[in-house]
């Protein structure tokens, strides 16, 4: 079958071209993927960061993304629309149509986890006798919109973390023990609505919104870029 739509320049083709702010925004975001994912450790992360901002070609941007998995999309000479932030969630793509990793974490005398891609389904249910769970929804895939989370603690304590772009309404209630209810509020448009409901008993349930990991780099990364930006001013004016 034959494809209609204009083939777009190739970055080999291309090695002496000069990139753009954009152009190396794109690369970052890629640095960002593959350190989220454990393909770059910290140190090759923030080498290859420091490279993208000082690269002047598309000769130069090339070599940093060669090795990564996604390395077929290079950088292409399609702009973002302006004030596009590349750290936003998209949530239909956080939508699935596979089975959740996991409906249930049981923690006595002990501990739970369920974080990063996990799939989500419509119900978990989490529950904590001496013990504590983490129940992190930030990289988190959903089968469905609209997701309940049940917390139930016993002198035990359970975290749930989203992200600040989600709707959250939290309905559960302590009884000698806590239920945080700060999170409650609403997302961006499209996100899954999840309730957070339950009870603790001599214990404590935590619903806190955090950014993402990614968007912890990339909020680091613009310090960064703007520190060097300040420091190549300073060279221009006193050479």
């Amino acid at each position: 079958m034959s494809d209609d739509r204009p083939d777009l320049p190739r970055l080999p083709d291309l090695p002496d071209l000069r990139a753009s702010d954009a152009d190396r925004e794109r690369v970052a975001e890629q640095l960002r993927d593959a350190m989220a994912e454990g393909r770059l450790d910290m140190t090759e992360f923030e080498e290859r960061l420091d490279a993208t901002y000082k690269a002047r070609t598309y000769g130069e941007l090339e070599p940093l993304t060669r090795d990564l998995p996604s390395h077929s999309a290079k950088v292409s000479m399609v702009k973002r629309p302006a004030g596009d932030n590349p750290a936003a969630i998209d949530w239909d793509e956080r939508m699935t149509a596979g089975e959740p990793t996991s409906t249930l974490g049981i923690a006595i005398w002990s501990g739970f986890s369920r974080k990063g891609g996990w799939v989500v389904g419509r119900q978990f249910t989490g529950f904590a006798l001496w013990g504590g769970g983490d129940i992190d929804l930030r990289e988190a895939r959903f089968t469905e919109r609209d997701v309940e989370i049940r917390c139930f603690t016993i002198m035990g304590g359970l975290q749930v973390t989203v992200p600040p772009e989600m709707t959250v309404v939290v309905k559960g209630f302590g009884i000698m023990g806590g239920f945080d209810d700060r999170a409650t509020g609403e997302g961006t448009p499209d996100s899954p609505r999840v309730v957070v409901k339950g009870f603790a008993l001599m214990g404590g349930v935590g619903v806190d919104r955090k950014i993402r990991k990614i968007e912890k780099l990339r909020l680091k990364e613009e310090r960064r870029r703007e520190k060097l930006e300040r420091k190549q001013s300073r060279r221009q004016i006193h050479p």
